[in-house]
């Protein structure tokens, strides 16, 4: 008894976290079997419930202040772009320059859709090779398919078709902000910024700001553009006029011209350093090179990719 009694008080003593104990008795592994980690703060492990429950008193503040921490850290983070799976090239980040397909549950970019129209016809997926689907009911068959096995941006394609009540759907869109929470647990960026709109305009929903920035921060965590900018607009708003430049400055490395102006407008104001500005011109710059080729422009200007399901 002791020497738990010493093991508790060393560990409250010391300011580094031994993950390798419970916070509360100060048992190990060896003898406690599997520590469960804080899922807030990551710092500290418990037996069980009890324990965290015991201890959380005196971990709740620096619980909070971890986790406020890992949240910054989340949010602010670049995240590399999406390629495209056929050309391996970055995909763009605005509406209509990619199409999610419901045959093989891949996003493909319109040069690479664009290739296999002049190529091989208008009807086969560049992907997979297989028929468009011929009607309503297939389409909504596939990507039904698609949803049993998890895939993500499925939830978020039927999402938008009921937000819109295309292909056959009625316009339901409560039934889509359903879909698009799914969407976004399963790992579907767009489907929380689609979310956050939703909050944003009150489509179905209560306008509630506070969620709205709160679903475009999950978005922008998970590395979609149009999140992040606005996320930037929301602190604009609230008077957070340099955390709104932090999001401005990542969504203008991703590609973003509206969030390159705000950049620009920033540095006028001196919320935004010479070097802050210079690099993000820099960057911006290289992120154009990259989402370009010569296959891409084409389709812009073919006239022949059009009807793109709803992306964001």
């Amino acid at each position: 008894m002791i020497e738990q009694i010493s093991k508790i008080i060393l560990f409250s003593m010391s300011k580094l976290e031994d993950i390798s104990v419970c916070a509360n008795c100060g048992m190990g592994e060896e003898n406690s079997g599997d520590l469960k980690i804080c899922v807030a703060c990551k710092m500290v492990k418990y037996c069980n419930r009890d324990c965290q429950i015991a201890h959380r008193p005196q971990h709740k503040k620096e619980c909070k202040k971890r986790a406020a921490e890992l949240h910054e850290e989340a949010l602010f983070k670049e995240v590399e772009p999406e390629e495209c799976p056929i050309c391996l090239i970055s995909m763009p980040y605005e509406t209509k320059t990619s199409h999610f397909k419901s045959c093989c549950g891949k996003r493909i970019c319109i040069g690479c859709i664009y290739g296999m129209m002049v190529s091989e016809g208008k009807d086969l997926c560049a992907f997979c090779r297989m028929p468009d689907a011929k009607s309503d009911d297939e389409r909504i068959k596939q990507i039904k398919k698609l949803m049993d096995k998890g895939n993500a941006e499925a939830f978020n394609n039927l999402a938008g078709w009921y937000a819109e009540g295309s292909y056959g759907l009625p316009q339901d869109l409560q039934k889509a902000n359903e879909l698009y929470l799914k969407a976004g647990k399963l790992g579907c960026a767009a489907s929380y910024y689609n979310l956050g709109i939703s909050y944003l305009h009150g489509d179905r929903v209560q306008v509630d700001k506070k969620k709205a920035k709160h679903y475009f921060e999950l978005a922008a965590m998970g590395g979609n553009v149009l999140a992040r900018h606005n996320s930037a607009c929301l602190e604009g708003a609230s008077g957070n006029h340099h955390r709104a430049m932090k999001h401005f400055m990542i969504s203008a490395k991703a590609g973003s011209n509206e969030s390159l102006d705000y950049v620009k407008e920033g540095f006028a104001t001196g919320f935004v350093t010479k070097d802050e500005y210079a690099n993000t011109l820099r960057v911006y710059h290289e992120r154009q090179r990259e989402m370009k080729s010569d296959q891409r422009e084409k389709a812009k200007t073919s006239g022949m990719i059009h009807d793109f399901q709803r992306q964001v």
